[in-house]
């Protein structure tokens, strides 16, 4: 029988059907793995055996972004506290094979030996109410672009009579008269042919204006609600805060400085010096999304806000190139945002302890 009092550490290999759990001891040492279905009933099954183990510590579970995303929050909730696990490195897979067990093993490992530090994202609030919408959203912007550049590649090749009717028309004007030809009955004739594909085309490119329209509503009453701070900064929009919301996650207290909110958003000086050059680089890492955030960010303070403008004036005349300088920027940006993210963290927790 399995010691109660004794110390186990637990790993979670996760897939879309099943999730395969492993348990290993203070020292490391393997203790048993089991496979469960990704169900309610699998999940308390899976809490089950890791206590019937001992006395769990923590649990490392692979992508609690995706797969692992139900598992962590019913360990969660369960009191246990949970590490998001990357996968093993391409090495040490040459090294000890690939298999779920191995994986599971491998994760409560990392565990036990303190090398987990990462705090998976809760969601279960408004950040990840704003990451599913703007995924959303995200996805139906580039099907209206698609549906925009097909209608523009067909003009090329289309009759010149319907060429001549539509090749001068600004873009909203060419989506309407599109949306309003009338082909003939017959599509055996390239006019008829050509005048069904822009109609649907641009009825496509409608509905999916539509919907973009509805999604950016929604975004913009729920982020006012969640976080009415990181809209007051200077350049944050609407889909800009969701962008950062989503990265950051329900819990933006897991980002225990600001320099780590920096790192998480790719904003952090990688340094990049060289005998006698003393240089950093941009930083390729972390989330491009939320990077992308800030560099929209970036690029409007640039434009309108006169700070800004002054500081690209001075760095350009010590020298700096422009990614140099937008790279200083998004550092500066990312204070301002973790700052604000502070605010609404306090201001959450005040009016929970007020309920």
């Amino acid at each position: 029988m399995a010691d109660k009092h004794r110390d186990v550490f637990g790993g979670v290999d996760t897939h879309t059907d099943t999730h395969h759990a492993a348990v290993v001891d203070h020292l490391g040492r393997q203790l048993a793995d089991a496979q469960f279905p990704t169900t309610s009933q699998g999940y308390r099954a899976l809490l089950d055996w890791l206590r019937s183990h001992g006395t769990v510590r923590a649990v490392g579970v692979e992508g609690t972004g995706s797969y692992g995303t139900q598992l962590a929050r019913v360990l969660t909730a369960a009191g246990l506290t949970v590490f998001d696990i990357n996968r093993p490195d391409r090495r040490i897979r040459h090294q000890h094979g690939k298999s779920d067990p191995i994986d599971a093993y491998a994760a409560a490992q990392t565990v036990a030996a303190g090398r987990a530090t990462i705090t998976p994202k809760s969601h279960t609030g408004a950040a990840e109410a704003l990451r599913l919408l703007h995924t959303a959203r995200t996805s139906a912007v580039k099907a209206r672009t698609q549906a925009i550049n097909q209608i523009r590649s067909h003009l090329v090749t289309v009759p010149d009579v319907l060429r001549d009717q539509l090749r001068n028309l600004p873009g909203s004007d060419l989506i309407t008269t599109c949306a309003r030809l009338r082909p003939a009955t017959d599509l055996t004739e390239p006019t008829a042919a050509a005048k069904f594909t822009l109609r649907r085309l641009a009825r496509r490119y409608q509905q999916l204006d539509l919907e973009v329209s509805e999604y950016d509503a929604q975004l913009t009453t729920l982020a006012a609600q969640a976080a009415p701070d990181l809209l007051a900064v200077y350049g944050v929009g609407p889909e800009t805060a969701a962008r950062l919301l989503a990265a950051v996650g329900d819990n933006p207290e897991r980002l225990h400085s600001e320099a780590a909110f920096a790192h998480l958003c790719g904003a952090a000086p990688i340094p990049a010096s060289s005998g006698r050059r003393d240089r950093h680089r941009l930083n390729r890492g972390g989330n491009r999304s939320a990077n992308a955030a800030l560099y929209r960010i970036a690029v409007v303070r640039m434009q309108h806000e006169p700070r800004t403008r002054d500081y690209v004036t001075r760095r350009t005349a010590q020298g700096l190139q422009k990614k140099d300088i937008i790279r200083c920027l998004k550092r500066y940006i990312a204070r301002d945002i973790y700052r604000a993210l502070t605010c609404t963290i306090t201001t959450q927790t005040h009016l929970q302890n007020t309920a």
